[in-house]
């Protein structure tokens, strides 16, 4: 068990160094101006974090994504389960999901911005846009994934709408939702980058573009994108928690 746990931390972290070190030598073997090396996109990392702006960046980030994504669940969730169940209206609603779910979440910023002006308001939304429907068709999805028999039972047993809702329906699916739900995830992490670029000024995004822009700060623009890819992959590692809870540790193979 030891040695499984050492190889599945080991082997991640000596990708990532020798990454590193491939990096440094191209930097270093071309002297170009433009591209820092790894040692120099750290320092920039230290020095947000003695300007006290790292944690004020990532926090920023972190609570336009918590409120637009977990507002798209919220309503996400109830929609796909009433239109998974009731054929007739998710015949009505399907072709304006299928129209609108092509379209870019930035293409709405101009959208965005004249609506909410440039704020968090803003990119909130944008992150509601692009989780709600992932989330919606992932749980219609699941929905039409329940057996007949498990339906039928619930309701041979007098269980009412409601009730079949809460302890057929809702646990049936869980499994295929947390996988529409790590997805999604990382699609909000993207876009709140992207918004913050045009529609506020703090965040990540934010970082990225005004470093680009304030004297071609490019170890900053890169500690940026460390820093997001990071995240991006504590997020999910956190969503990944999910699987191991017992209601729905039984829809996952086993590693």
């Amino acid at each position: 068990m030891l040695q499984r746990l050492l190889r599945r931390i080991i082997e991640p972290l000596s990708a990532i160094v020798l990454a590193a070190l491939a990096w440094h030598v191209a930097v270093v073997s071309t002297a170009t101006p433009l591209v820092p090396t790894p040692i120099a996109a750290l320092r920039a990392i230290g020095e947000l974090a003695q300007k006290g702006l790292l944690t004020k960046y990532i926090v920023a980030s972190l609570f336009r994504v918590t409120w637009g994504y977990v507002a798209a669940l919220l309503f996400a969730v109830p929609t796909g389960v009433m239109l998974g169940l009731w054929r007739r209206g998710e015949l009505a609603i399907n072709p304006i999901m299928q129209i609108l779910r092509p379209i870019s979440p930035l293409a709405w910023i101009p959208i965005a911005i004249l609506w909410f002006g440039v704020g968090d308001s803003a990119a909130i939304f944008l992150i509601f846009l692009a989780s709600f429907l992932p989330l919606t068709l992932t749980t219609i999805n699941a929905v039409h994934n329940i057996e007949e028999t498990q339906l039928r039972a619930g309701e041979n047993f007098g269980l009412t709408k409601n009730e079949l809702v809460q302890s057929v329906i809702i646990p049936a699916i869980l499994p295929q939702l947390i996988v529409g739900m790590r997805i999604t995830l990382g699609i909000a992490w993207l876009v709140v980058v992207a918004a913050e670029m045009i529609a506020v000024n703090s965040g990540l995004g934010f970082l990225i573009i005004d470093a680009r822009n304030a004297g071609n700060r490019y170890d900053l623009v890169v500690a940026g994108m460390i820093l997001i890819g990071l995240i991006g992959v504590l997020l999910d590692l956190l969503m990944r928690q999910l699987e191991k809870l017992p209601g729905v540790r039984w829809g996952y193979a086993a590693e």
